[in-house]
């Protein structure tokens, strides 16, 4: 793994690089799409702005829940410096599924406001999705972060100063396998769009799809931040909420569909 190279003396990540390339490529075919259906490409990058500011509120805010445990030190504090520190601990990462909830609700209320075509915007943000998401995760695997369980066939690290637990130990890239299932969502989605298939609900195909991802990569995660409710990780509880609503919008493509006048 490379978690950076230095440029003109200054560290760079590589996860920070591969999430800007995943927003440039995933950018591009977006406004590429709402140009192709005759809507205006900047309306799409406002869109796009607002969006990104959501994920990280969201994914900054599900990071400090997982970090709960942390939340005590908030009352030992003496000064503003003890604060900063405490959170910059809180907050100073990000979790993707807070990261999706934010960006959608902030996408919907955008969408709302700048009164956009609600079903165009929504099929188009479930292919940007894992089309960014692909590229993000390929950055983990560079970077060593969201690693694997230990594992005879994987990949031992040496040398990573960021994060020492992976130095040394064979492990499952899950990363990359999340990135590979990311971009065959991304593929069926974008055939689905293609066909005119389900329009309006391609939000929900993904979240479907992903859920079921995520939800079995977790037993192949071996980080221990990632938080757990009732025995499972935070991850896999969102997902399963995650299914829930990905089966009701799907059931009411199904509904609408069956009532729809068939063409003769």
């Amino acid at each position: 793994m490379f978690p950076y190279f230095m440029l003109f003396g200054k560290m760079i990540g590589l996860y920070q690089v591969l999430a800007l390339v995943g927003i440039f490529v995933a950018g591009i075919f977006f406004c590429r799409q709402l140009r192709k259906a005759g809507l205006d490409d900047n309306d799409g990058i406002v869109f796009l702005l607002w969006v990104g500011l959501g994920v990280v509120v969201g994914g900054s805010l599900l990071y400090a829940i997982t970090q709960n445990h942390l939340f005590p030190l908030l009352f030992r504090v003496s000064d503003f410096s003890q604060l900063f520190t405490v959170l910059r601990l809180l907050f100073g990462g990000l979790v993707f599924y807070g990261g999706l909830i934010g960006g959608c609700l902030t996408g919907l209320l955008v969408i709302k406001l700048k009164k956009l075509p609600v079903r165009r915007y929504m099929d188009l943000s479930a292919m940007f999705i894992p089309l960014f998401h692909c590229f993000a995760r390929i950055g983990c695997f560079l970077a060593g972060c969201c690693y694997g369980v230990e594992c005879e066939f994987g990949f031992t690290v040496h040398g990573n100063e960021l994060i020492p637990p992976i130095n040394g130990v064979s492990r499952f890239p899950v990363q990359l396998l999340e990135s590979l299932g990311c971009l065959l969502i991304f593929f069926l989605l974008w055939f689905l769009y293609r066909k005119g298939k389900m329009e309006g609900h391609l939000l929900f195909v993904y979240l479907g799809t992903y859920a079921v991802l995520r939800f079995f990569d977790e037993f192949l995660r071996g980080d221990e931040m990632r938080g757990f409710v009732f025995g499972i990780s935070t991850s896999q509880f969102i997902s399963i909420l995650m299914a829930a609503v990905s089966v009701a919008g799907l059931f009411h493509w199904l509904r609408s569909y069956k009532k729809s006048p068939k063409k003769s």
